[in-house]
Protein backbone atom coordinates (compact mmCIF):
# COMPACT_ATOMS: atom_id res chain seq x y z
CA UNK A 1 0.00 0.00 0.00
CA UNK A 2 2.81 2.18 0.86
CA UNK A 3 4.78 1.00 -1.83
CA UNK A 4 1.93 2.13 -4.21
CA UNK A 5 1.26 5.41 -2.83
CA UNK A 6 5.14 6.12 -3.38
CA UNK A 7 4.52 5.26 -6.94
CA UNK A 8 1.83 7.44 -7.74
CA UNK A 9 3.78 9.94 -6.15
CA UNK A 10 6.37 9.80 -8.16
CA UNK A 11 4.35 9.53 -11.28
CA UNK A 12 2.37 12.85 -10.15
CA UNK A 13 5.62 14.71 -9.40
CA UNK A 14 7.03 13.90 -13.07
CA UNK A 15 3.55 14.82 -14.47
CA UNK A 16 3.52 18.23 -12.53
CA UNK A 17 7.04 18.77 -14.10
CA UNK A 18 6.61 17.99 -17.43
CA UNK A 19 3.78 20.57 -17.24
CA UNK A 20 5.28 23.15 -15.75
CA UNK A 21 8.12 23.06 -18.48
CA UNK A 22 5.29 22.83 -21.03
CA UNK A 23 3.81 25.65 -19.45
CA UNK A 24 6.99 27.43 -19.61
CA UNK A 25 7.31 26.76 -23.01
CA UNK A 26 4.25 28.25 -23.72
CA UNK A 27 4.70 31.40 -21.73
CA UNK A 28 8.00 32.09 -22.38
CA UNK A 29 7.76 33.27 -26.44
CA UNK A 30 4.18 35.60 -25.28
CA UNK A 31 7.17 37.42 -22.36
CA UNK A 32 9.90 38.08 -25.15
CA UNK A 33 7.76 39.11 -27.46
CA UNK A 34 6.62 42.01 -24.95
CA UNK A 35 10.46 42.15 -23.52
CA UNK A 36 11.36 42.66 -27.46
CA UNK A 37 8.47 45.25 -27.95
CA UNK A 38 9.85 47.96 -25.51
CA UNK A 39 13.91 46.98 -25.91
CA UNK A 40 16.23 49.95 -28.11
CA UNK A 41 16.78 48.86 -31.34
CA UNK A 42 20.46 49.18 -30.79
CA UNK A 43 20.27 47.33 -27.96
CA UNK A 44 18.67 44.25 -30.33
CA UNK A 45 20.84 44.66 -33.00
CA UNK A 46 23.93 44.36 -30.51
CA UNK A 47 22.34 41.69 -27.76
CA UNK A 48 20.04 40.28 -29.30
CA UNK A 49 16.40 39.30 -27.72
CA UNK A 50 16.37 38.93 -24.41
CA UNK A 51 13.73 38.21 -21.98
CA UNK A 52 15.13 41.04 -19.50
CA UNK A 53 14.75 44.18 -21.66
CA UNK A 54 17.62 46.17 -22.27
CA UNK A 55 17.39 50.08 -22.61
CA UNK A 56 13.75 50.04 -22.29
CA UNK A 57 11.86 52.89 -24.60
CA UNK A 58 8.50 52.80 -26.35
CA UNK A 59 9.41 53.87 -29.54
CA UNK A 60 7.99 50.64 -31.56
CA UNK A 61 4.57 52.02 -29.89
CA UNK A 62 4.88 55.89 -30.51
CA UNK A 63 5.54 54.58 -34.01
CA UNK A 64 2.44 52.35 -34.36
CA UNK A 65 0.34 55.00 -32.71
CA UNK A 66 1.37 57.75 -34.57
CA UNK A 67 -2.03 57.42 -36.76
CA UNK A 68 -4.56 56.25 -33.89
CA UNK A 69 -7.94 56.68 -35.73
CA UNK A 70 -6.37 54.20 -38.82
CA UNK A 71 -5.63 51.58 -35.68
CA UNK A 72 -8.89 51.93 -33.43
CA UNK A 73 -10.97 51.59 -36.96
CA UNK A 74 -8.91 48.54 -37.82
CA UNK A 75 -9.44 47.23 -34.57
CA UNK A 76 -13.26 47.90 -34.47
CA UNK A 77 -13.78 46.07 -38.16
CA UNK A 78 -11.89 42.66 -36.82
CA UNK A 79 -13.57 43.05 -33.97
CA UNK A 80 -17.16 43.52 -36.32
CA UNK A 81 -15.61 40.80 -38.69
CA UNK A 82 -14.81 38.59 -35.64
CA UNK A 83 -17.89 38.10 -33.61
CA UNK A 84 -20.76 38.57 -36.81
CA UNK A 85 -18.86 36.70 -38.78
CA UNK A 86 -18.20 34.31 -35.93
CA UNK A 87 -21.98 34.11 -34.76
CA UNK A 88 -23.30 33.27 -39.00
CA UNK A 89 -20.27 31.23 -39.28
CA UNK A 90 -21.27 29.12 -36.64
CA UNK A 91 -24.91 28.81 -37.37
CA UNK A 92 -23.85 28.00 -40.94
CA UNK A 93 -21.55 25.06 -40.08
CA UNK A 94 -24.05 23.78 -37.12
CA UNK A 95 -27.02 23.90 -39.68
CA UNK A 96 -24.56 22.12 -42.16
CA UNK A 97 -23.44 19.50 -39.56
CA UNK A 98 -26.05 18.64 -38.10
CA UNK A 99 -28.16 16.33 -40.95
CA UNK A 100 -24.64 14.67 -41.87
CA UNK A 101 -24.50 13.57 -38.11
CA UNK A 102 -27.70 12.26 -38.79
CA UNK A 103 -27.73 8.24 -39.87
CA UNK A 104 -31.27 8.62 -41.72
CA UNK A 105 -30.36 11.44 -43.58
CA UNK A 106 -30.88 10.32 -47.35
CA UNK A 107 -27.99 12.27 -49.29
CA UNK A 108 -25.54 11.84 -45.86
CA UNK A 109 -22.60 9.98 -47.92
CA UNK A 110 -22.65 12.07 -50.69
CA UNK A 111 -22.87 15.31 -48.80
CA UNK A 112 -19.93 14.04 -46.67
CA UNK A 113 -17.71 13.76 -49.54
CA UNK A 114 -18.52 16.91 -50.85
CA UNK A 115 -17.77 18.58 -47.59
CA UNK A 116 -14.27 16.47 -47.27
CA UNK A 117 -13.94 17.19 -51.61
CA UNK A 118 -13.79 20.79 -50.38
CA UNK A 119 -10.52 20.39 -48.24
CA UNK A 120 -8.55 18.85 -50.82
CA UNK A 121 -9.47 21.47 -53.42
CA UNK A 122 -11.37 24.61 -54.09
CA UNK A 123 -12.22 26.80 -56.58
CA UNK A 124 -9.34 28.55 -57.08
CA UNK A 125 -8.37 32.43 -56.04
CA UNK A 126 -9.32 34.17 -59.50
CA UNK A 127 -13.00 32.54 -59.78
CA UNK A 128 -13.31 33.10 -55.81
CA UNK A 129 -12.44 36.61 -56.56
CA UNK A 130 -15.04 36.83 -59.44
CA UNK A 131 -17.93 35.61 -57.79
CA UNK A 132 -16.89 37.86 -54.74
CA UNK A 133 -16.29 40.53 -56.95
CA UNK A 134 -18.69 40.35 -59.92
CA UNK A 135 -21.42 37.83 -59.18
CA UNK A 136 -21.99 39.15 -55.21
CA UNK A 137 -20.68 42.80 -56.06
CA UNK A 138 -18.77 42.62 -52.14
CA UNK A 139 -15.87 44.58 -53.14
CA UNK A 140 -15.45 47.19 -50.52
CA UNK A 141 -18.20 45.71 -48.55
CA UNK A 142 -17.44 44.24 -44.82
CA UNK A 143 -19.41 40.98 -46.42
CA UNK A 144 -16.51 40.18 -47.81
CA UNK A 145 -14.43 39.77 -45.23
CA UNK A 146 -17.37 37.52 -44.13
CA UNK A 147 -18.78 35.03 -46.01
CA UNK A 148 -15.72 33.06 -48.05
CA UNK A 149 -15.42 31.93 -44.07
CA UNK A 150 -18.64 30.73 -43.67
CA UNK A 151 -18.95 27.20 -44.02
CA UNK A 152 -15.45 26.06 -43.35
CA UNK A 153 -15.09 22.35 -44.29
CA UNK A 154 -12.77 21.32 -41.12
CA UNK A 155 -15.10 23.25 -38.70
CA UNK A 156 -18.12 21.29 -40.46
CA UNK A 157 -16.21 17.99 -39.84
CA UNK A 158 -15.51 18.73 -36.58
CA UNK A 159 -18.37 19.81 -35.38
CA UNK A 160 -20.30 16.82 -36.48
CA UNK A 161 -17.77 14.77 -34.86
CA UNK A 162 -19.72 16.51 -31.35
CA UNK A 163 -23.16 15.82 -32.75
CA UNK A 164 -22.07 12.29 -33.40
CA UNK A 165 -22.35 12.15 -29.22
CA UNK A 166 -25.49 13.00 -28.90
CA UNK A 167 -27.76 9.70 -28.10
CA UNK A 168 -30.20 9.02 -30.94
CA UNK A 169 -32.59 7.91 -27.87
CA UNK A 170 -32.79 11.12 -27.27
CA UNK A 171 -33.74 12.82 -30.45
CA UNK A 172 -35.87 9.45 -31.14
CA UNK A 173 -37.75 10.23 -27.55
CA UNK A 174 -38.27 14.12 -28.90
CA UNK A 175 -39.37 12.49 -31.98
CA UNK A 176 -41.65 10.52 -30.08
CA UNK A 177 -43.12 13.56 -28.01
CA UNK A 178 -43.82 15.62 -31.65
CA UNK A 179 -41.23 17.60 -31.71
CA UNK A 180 -39.93 18.22 -35.09
CA UNK A 181 -36.62 18.25 -36.59
CA UNK A 182 -35.91 22.18 -35.89
CA UNK A 183 -37.03 21.86 -32.61
CA UNK A 184 -35.06 19.01 -31.46
CA UNK A 185 -32.17 20.61 -32.95
CA UNK A 186 -32.03 23.35 -31.64
CA UNK A 187 -33.91 22.32 -28.31
CA UNK A 188 -31.79 19.50 -27.51
CA UNK A 189 -29.01 19.24 -29.83
CA UNK A 190 -27.47 22.26 -28.97
CA UNK A 191 -27.82 22.32 -25.52
CA UNK A 192 -25.81 19.38 -25.46
CA UNK A 193 -23.28 20.51 -27.58
CA UNK A 194 -21.94 23.50 -25.97
CA UNK A 195 -18.44 22.28 -25.30
CA UNK A 196 -18.10 21.48 -28.95
CA UNK A 197 -20.50 24.71 -30.03
CA UNK A 198 -17.52 26.21 -27.80
CA UNK A 199 -14.17 24.91 -29.17
CA UNK A 200 -15.29 25.40 -33.07
CA UNK A 201 -16.92 28.84 -32.24
CA UNK A 202 -13.47 29.90 -30.88
CA UNK A 203 -11.59 28.52 -33.79
CA UNK A 204 -14.31 30.02 -35.88
CA UNK A 205 -13.51 33.64 -34.20
CA UNK A 206 -9.47 32.83 -34.13
CA UNK A 207 -9.50 32.39 -38.03
CA UNK A 208 -11.34 35.87 -38.81
CA UNK A 209 -9.05 37.72 -36.08
CA UNK A 210 -5.94 36.37 -37.61
CA UNK A 211 -7.15 36.87 -41.47
CA UNK A 212 -5.59 39.98 -43.56
CA UNK A 213 -5.48 38.14 -46.94
CA UNK A 214 -9.55 38.92 -47.37
CA UNK A 215 -8.86 42.49 -46.91
CA UNK A 216 -5.75 42.93 -49.37
CA UNK A 217 -8.03 41.08 -51.87
CA UNK A 218 -11.70 42.21 -51.51
CA UNK A 219 -11.15 46.06 -49.88
CA UNK A 220 -9.65 48.89 -50.94
CA UNK A 221 -11.30 51.42 -48.46
CA UNK A 222 -9.21 51.89 -45.70
CA UNK A 223 -12.09 52.36 -43.24
CA UNK A 224 -13.12 48.44 -43.75
CA UNK A 225 -9.74 47.13 -43.52
CA UNK A 226 -8.71 44.65 -40.88
CA UNK A 227 -6.45 45.69 -38.11
CA UNK A 228 -3.99 42.42 -39.46
CA UNK A 229 -3.65 43.73 -43.00
CA UNK A 230 -3.01 47.01 -41.32
CA UNK A 231 -0.24 46.05 -39.05
CA UNK A 232 0.77 43.98 -42.33
CA UNK A 233 1.22 47.49 -44.11
CA UNK A 234 2.65 49.29 -41.26
CA UNK A 235 5.17 46.63 -41.16
CA UNK A 236 5.91 46.92 -45.07
CA UNK A 237 6.44 50.30 -44.86
CA UNK A 238 8.75 50.13 -41.23
CA UNK A 239 10.75 47.65 -43.61
CA UNK A 240 10.56 49.86 -46.89
CA UNK A 241 11.89 52.98 -44.54
CA UNK A 242 15.01 51.45 -43.60
CA UNK A 243 15.65 49.94 -46.71
CA UNK A 244 15.45 53.44 -48.52
CA UNK A 245 17.07 55.10 -45.18
CA UNK A 246 20.24 52.49 -45.66
CA UNK A 247 20.61 52.68 -49.29
CA UNK A 248 20.98 56.38 -49.32
CA UNK A 249 23.09 56.26 -46.54
CA UNK A 250 20.83 59.12 -44.73
CA UNK A 251 19.97 56.64 -41.44
CA UNK A 252 21.55 53.50 -39.74
CA UNK A 253 18.83 50.63 -40.03
CA UNK A 254 19.33 50.57 -36.45
CA UNK A 255 17.20 53.77 -36.37
CA UNK A 256 14.17 52.04 -37.35
CA UNK A 257 12.14 49.93 -34.99
CA UNK A 258 11.92 47.06 -37.12
CA UNK A 259 12.38 44.43 -34.61
CA UNK A 260 10.92 46.64 -31.60
CA UNK A 261 7.68 47.35 -34.19
CA UNK A 262 7.47 43.82 -35.34
CA UNK A 263 6.58 42.29 -31.72
CA UNK A 264 4.65 44.97 -30.46
CA UNK A 265 2.45 44.22 -33.53
CA UNK A 266 2.29 40.85 -32.72
CA UNK A 267 1.39 41.72 -29.10
CA UNK A 268 -0.88 43.96 -30.25
CA UNK A 269 -2.78 41.52 -32.40
CA UNK A 270 -2.80 38.86 -29.59
CA UNK A 271 -3.64 41.07 -26.81
CA UNK A 272 -7.41 40.82 -27.11
CA UNK A 273 -7.36 37.06 -27.67
CA UNK A 274 -5.19 36.74 -24.51
CA UNK A 275 -7.54 38.51 -22.37
CA UNK A 276 -10.78 36.33 -23.88
CA UNK A 277 -8.91 32.91 -23.99
CA UNK A 278 -9.80 32.26 -20.00
CA UNK A 279 -13.54 32.74 -20.60
CA UNK A 280 -13.91 30.15 -23.42
CA UNK A 281 -11.15 27.88 -21.15
CA UNK A 282 -13.53 25.63 -19.69
CA UNK A 283 -15.60 25.08 -23.02
CA UNK A 284 -12.62 24.95 -25.16
CA UNK A 285 -10.65 21.98 -23.30
CA UNK A 286 -13.48 20.07 -22.56
CA UNK A 287 -14.47 20.45 -26.44
CA UNK A 288 -11.11 19.34 -27.61
CA UNK A 289 -11.08 16.62 -25.11
CA UNK A 290 -14.55 15.27 -26.37
CA UNK A 291 -13.77 15.56 -30.05
CA UNK A 292 -10.48 13.73 -29.52
CA UNK A 293 -12.65 10.81 -27.51
CA UNK A 294 -15.55 10.37 -30.96
CA UNK A 295 -13.16 10.55 -33.40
Amino acid sequence: MVENKKKKFRTQTILNIIMILFTIACIYPILLMISVSITDSDAIYEYGYSIIPRNINFLAYEYIFKNPSSLISGYLVTIIVSFLGGAFSLIVTAMIAYPLSRPDYKYRRPVNFIVFFTMLFNGGMVPTYMVVTNVLGLKDNIFALILPYAAMAWNILLLRSFFNGVPNDIIEAARIDGAGEIHTFVKIVLPLSKPGLASVGFLIVLRYWNDWWLSMLYITDTSKQSMQYKLYTLMKGIEELAKDASVSGSMSVIDFPSESARMAMAFLSIAPLLVLFPFFQKYLVKGITLGAVKG
